[in-house]
């Protein structure tokens, strides 16, 4: 399994509308608005990093109001 932060900037305004929306996509585990430089930060889990990245570039980027995303590998040390 592999798990990813995902950080997301949105349009002023729309944190609630596109954390309501992610929670909705499959693989999402975590949704929380937060304050600081990121609106938005989701915990997500996928079976392989193919997995991962198709999740976020055809789902989550597609979601309406998000301006950009920074995705964050969990790595068990």
């Amino acid at each position: 399994m592999v798990q990813a932060y995902i950080l997301i900037q949105t349009e002023v305004g729309k944190a609630r509308d596109v954390a309501t929306t992610i929670k909705e996509i499959t693989g999402v585990v975590k949704v929380d608005a937060v304050t600081g430089p990121y609106d938005v930060v989701v915990l997500t889990e996928a079976r392989t990093v193919d997995e991962l990245g198709h999740m976020v570039v055809s789902k989550v980027q597609q979601v309406p109001g998000i301006t950009r995303t920074l995705t964050c590998s969990v790595v068990h040390l």
